[in-house]
């Protein structure tokens, strides 16, 4: 499988290269193509991994790619690199979030379904969260996921959904999509937002970063018989899973996420951000 790398000034493109071309993690599987860098960047990172060509355009990659992935570290730019190879039919995976508004995410959703083709977008915290499924059952029906992380309003990709999508994703993975406008308490050091979601609720918890490091990632799920916490280890491999979502949903054709849950993060985002200024 040919795959392009679109957006490099992501630290995960250095660890798609190193998964896919160096370590060769998912056999066949590779990146071919780099678009959307410097001429350093893109010169390190072919170095890495031997890289067939570069491009200066998304389009540019039509007709010599299977699949492709979308990497920029600001959401506004999925749309303009991911709906142009979504219509040519190319499969998709757009690294978090899948866009930075709701018009974006839907007007990708709406670009592969002209395409014909599936597109995914993920954290990579959310196959963290999926690892935790098979001791779930012991905790009854789920009452509430409680996500913990750190968030970093000036951040320059987005604010607060640069690092927020994390806690969203590890939120939401668990539960159906919420219904309507969560409720967001917004103090100096963080926020806290709570929104319904079926019967249960899902509880975001962001603190700000600060001098001396972030909180680290963590998750709570109540259930009506037991709770189940746990601080997540990232470990060195902890973008492998989602790599593996994507080959395995090019290959199969299904989509790994369906539209409403891809949908929902960017919703909660946006929700997010009407509610958190820069400080």
């Amino acid at each position: 499988m040919r795959l392009g790398l679109i957006g490099l000034d992501n630290t995960h493109a250095d660890h798609a290269i190193r998964h896919l071309n160096t370590e060769r993690a998912l056999g066949d599987v590779r990146i071919v193509a780099l678009c959307g860098g410097t001429a350093e960047r893109t010169a390190q990172l072919s170095g890495q991994g031997g890289v067939e060509f570069g491009v200066d355009r998304p389009e540019d990659l039509i007709g010599r790619i299977d699949a492709a992935i979308v990497m920029d570290r600001d959401g506004d730019l999925h749309r303009p690199h991911a709906e142009p190879l979504l219509k040519a039919g190319v499969p998709v995976f757009v690294d978090k979030p899948l866009a930075g508004t709701s018009a974006d995410a839907e007007a990708i959703l709406a670009a592969a379904r002209t395409g014909g083709v599936p597109v995914t977008s993920s954290s990579a915290l959310r196959w963290a969260v999926e690892a935790m499924r098979d001791r779930l059952e012991a905790l009854g029906p789920i009452r509430s996921v409680v996500a913990t992380g750190p968030v970093q309003r000036e951040s320059p990709y987005g604010g607060v959904a640069f690092y927020g999508v994390h806690v969203v994703e590890m939120a939401l993975h668990l539960l159906p999509p919420p219904e309507g406008e969560p409720q967001i308490s917004v103090l100096p050091g963080g926020v806290l937002a709570v929104a319904r979601a079926g019967a249960a609720h899902a509880v975001l918890n962001l603190v700000e970063r600060d001098a001396d490091g972030a909180v680290p990632f963590a998750v709570q799920v109540t259930g009506t018989r037991g709770v189940l916490a746990e601080q997540l280890s990232l470990g060195k491999d902890y973008t492998l899973p989602a790599l593996r979502a994507f080959a395995e949903m090019v290959e199969s054709g299904k989509q790994p996420l369906d539209e409403e849950a891809l949908l929902a993060p960017v919703r909660m985002l946006e929700a997010l951000t009407r509610a958190v200024p820069p400080r």
